[in-house]
């Protein structure tokens, strides 16, 4: 694995050696999905496993919510440079020794575009193990993502649904539905 701590970042740096999750979703996804997504990010945080993403749109919002609520490593990647201020729980999250925010972007990037999205995503893909897409639109920028990363031997994986059936065909691998519950009585 490449050396990413030379990378801007703010918290934990040890835990850029966990095995990593990088959790991703179109913006606009089916009401189906966010329920779903809820439920993976509860099973993550009992299972204490290391999620990164960018938690930028609102489901990844939500999904950080969740996460937060836990003691699991998480990650976040900014599609900027480092922020100057740090949100409160984000902070504690950091002060607890669980929370690395890392970014491809000097201090000099200070807004979100379209470009600095796609290379974060590029960049989580690299700091991840494996690739967890709750949902791609057809057509959409983390299609090729998807396809980039297929074509390395990364493991990816999405909900086993009707809507993803069209990524499980390229060969995402449809993930094995199991509830809250199931997951916390498997630990």
């Amino acid at each position: 694995m490449q050396n990413f701590s030379h990378f801007p970042n703010i918290g934990n740096k040890e835990l850029l050696k966990e095995y990593k999750t990088a959790f991703l979703c179109s913006r606009k996804c089916p009401a189906s999905i966010v329920l779903k997504s809820y439920d993976w990010a509860i099973a993550q945080r009992q299972a204490g496993k290391c999620v990164i993403s960018g938690f930028h749109s609102k489901i990844e919002k939500d999904v950080l919510h969740y996460l937060l609520k836990g003691q699991q490593p998480i990650i976040l990647s900014l599609a900027r440079g480092l922020k100057t201020k740090i949100e409160p729980e984000i902070q504690q999250a950091i002060e607890e020794n669980r929370l690395l925010v890392v970014t491809p972007f000097d201090k000099s990037i200070k807004r979100i575009t379209s470009a600095t999205a796609t290379k974060r995503n590029e960049f989580m893909a690299e700091l991840a193990d494996e690739l967890f897409v709750a949902y791609a639109s057809p057509n959409g920028k983390l299609q090729t993502l998807i396809s980039q990363n297929l074509a390395k031997g990364k493991k990816i994986v999405t909900f086993d649904v009707e809507e993803n059936l069209e990524l499980i065909r390229t060969g995402v691998l449809p993930r094995q539905e199991m509830t809250v519950n199931e997951s916390a009585t498997r630990l």
